[in-house]
């Protein structure tokens, strides 16, 4: 009985330890894949609340591209400039990601994944509070979709740059790609006899199992989401906020004792 009580404060602290890392600039597997799974949620909580506050999805750029391409085939130019906008304000997120991380990389490494994400937890605050003024306000989405196109573009970067390229949280195509890919392999059936087996083509249960939870995730922070700004409107935001601060903030806190131990 004592040994199942310890085993689960261990399993609980290891967890909480695990949380308040998950923004460091020494990376585990682990951290990643839970950084991974909780910023997916986000992006699909924001993608589909979003569209529930301001009838715009902000997380993908594939559909913003062909409404350009329409919109110039039916000479609608107003909405030619709102997708143009859209796309424009991504690529600013995801370089202003890359800016801070390469800046902290040079001048205060220890938080260098938490800049963005705190960046992007101010703004998501800031849309919360901004919906909730303005709400009532014609033309407010014009504004706001923008700003969540940014927050989107912010995010992918940064787990992008996290991760070595290896996850995107922000779009499911090519996770979803990713995923037929490792079925394809599992399904396919190696009958050569004259190939070697190390050359035989194998699913990756790993990668297929860490693919699907970040959909998931995605899915399931996508309904949440959905239902909460449908339910509290502007808001919601801002318990998703707090959750971003709260992956940011143990990072720096560290980081400050760090300084105050090593002067």
């Amino acid at each position: 009985m004592d040994r199942a009580i310890n085993a689960g404060r261990r399993g609980r602290h290891s967890r909480l330890r695990l949380f308040s890392h998950l923004a460091d600039h020494k990376r585990i597997a682990a951290a990643d894949l839970a950084l991974s799974l909780i910023l997916a949620a986000i992006a699909g909580a924001i993608n589909a609340g979003g569209f529930i506050a301001i009838g715009r999805y902000t997380s993908h750029m594939t559909g913003y591209v062909s409404e350009v391409a329409d919109a110039i085939a039916i000479a609608d130019w107003l909405v030619v400039a709102s997708g143009f906008g859209a796309v424009i304000c991504f690529v600013a997120g995801a370089a202003l990601s890359a800016i801070l991380i390469n800046w902290a990389r040079r001048h205060t490494r220890w938080s260098q994944y938490a800049l963005p994400l705190a960046l992007e937890s101010v703004l998501l605050l800031l849309f919360g509070v901004l919906g909730i003024v303005l709400a009532g306000v014609s033309g407010f989405a014009l504004v706001a979709a923008p700003l969540l196109c940014f927050l989107m573009g912010l995010q992918n970067a940064t787990i992008t740059k996290i991760s070595g390229a290896r996850m995107r949280t922000t779009h499911v195509t090519g996770l979803v790609t990713d995923i037929g890919i490792e079925l394809g392999k599992g399904l396919y059936r190696n009958r050569d006899r004259n190939i070697a087996r190390e050359r035989d083509v194998r699913a990756d249960p790993r990668k297929l199992r860490m693919l699907l939870s970040i959909v998931g995730c995605f899915f399931a922070g996508g309904l949440v989401g959905a239902l909460g700004f449908a339910q509290f409107g502007f808001g919601f935001a801002l318990p998703l906020a707090a959750l971003l601060a709260a992956c940011a903030i143990p990072s720096f806190v560290g980081h400050h004792r760090r300084a105050r131990r090593y002067g």
